[in-house]
């Protein structure tokens, strides 16, 4: 008597949180397909439930969530819905953060702190997930803190084509926020033409998040139209400092370009207050109306989303989305 043998239908399914279904949304339509209807509340006490209204046994799961302001309950209802696919027979459940949270927590500045960058991967390996996809992750060494394959995305091809359809024509540099990001800059620069590179040394006072102490622009950007360039903006002076530093050294103008939009007050204030031409960030996070503003332009980060879950769901190559550098 020969056994039951029968080829496996691979079936991709997408499931949302409730922090950016918008974005998610997209992602799924791009895809040719719908998010999976999902039953999400609150208890009296702020517990969070999730259930999910149809079968997902033996599905290749993608569960996307941006890790938005309010960060934990994001970060503990993506937990959550992984968890249920785990016990719901799931195939492969890949977690899609756009936004990774506590990202800047990837390594100890002083004695007796965390590593809560690490910790976020351990809960999501715990919680069952088989794969991450990131987009802009704070720093690569991040790829390592989660024991399986990750998927680092880079919305700089999208926020670079951006600038250089709208100003190729004049003189650009390219300039980094701090030392630390001139390979990023190196990048940015190869995508514009080779356009000269100069960077920010500042100091930080490490007791106090968010802060920088002075500027000072390494690099000539006398007469250009500086493309100041980071993975984020949370409170906005860091980046603001710098575009002002970068204008009183002559420069011809000064556009900003960053992949995820934290926007955490005062940055709307200090962002329409300051010297910049343009604001350009991609959607990985959700805007409110009242955190856009004149001079701010918000990408679509969801058709690269949908293509890296298509590669991963096809078993293709991620890295053939980024030219072999992912």
């Amino acid at each position: 008597m020969t056994g039951i043998q029968k080829t496996p239908e691979k079936n991709l399914m997408v499931f949302s949180g409730r922090t950016h279904t918008a974005l998610a949304e997209e992602v799924a339509a791009s895809l040719g397909t719908d998010l999976v209807p999902t039953s999400a509340y609150e208890f009296a006490n702020g517990e969070i439930y999730v259930r999910y209204e149809e079968s997902v046994r033996g599905c290749d799961a993608f569960v996307i969530q941006s890790h938005a302001t309010p960060i934990n309950e994001a970060i503990m209802e993506q937990l959550i819905m992984v968890d249920a696919l785990k016990r719901a027979s799931a195939k492969r459940i890949t977690v899609v953060q756009p936004f990774y949270g506590y990202g800047r927590q990837d390594k100890k500045h002083k004695g007796r702190e965390p590593i809560s960058g690490r910790l976020m991967a351990d809960l999501f390996k715990t919680a069952g997930a088989d794969r991450l996809i990131s987009v802009d992750l704070h720093t690569d060494q991040i790829q390592g803190f989660f024991d399986g394959p990750v998927d680092h995305l880079m919305a700089m091809p999208i926020l670079a084509r951006h600038v250089r359809e709208k100003y190729g024509d004049r003189q650009l540099a390219v300039v980094s926020p701090d030392a630390g990001r001139i390979k990023v800059a190196e990048q940015w620069s190869r995508q514009l033409g080779g356009a000269p590179l100069a960077f920010i040394h500042k100091t930080r006072d490490i007791s106090r998040p968010n802060e920088t102490v002075a500027n000072r622009v390494v690099g000539e950007v006398e007469g250009r139209l500086c493309v100041l360039v980071d993975d984020m903006i949370d409170t906005a002076g860091t980046i603001t400092k710098a575009a002002d530093a970068i204008m009183a050294e002559g420069a011809a103008g000064v556009v900003i370009a960053a992949t995820h939009p934290i926007f955490s007050p005062p940055a709307v204030e200090r962002m329409t207050a300051c010297s910049a031409e343009e604001i350009i960030v991609t959607n990985t996070l959700p805007l409110a109306p009242e955190q856009h503003f004149e001079g701010l332009t918000v990408l679509s980060i969801a058709p690269l989303i949908s293509a890296a879950i298509r590669e991963v769901f096809e078993d293709g190559s991620v890295t053939s989305l980024f030219e072999g550098r992912a």
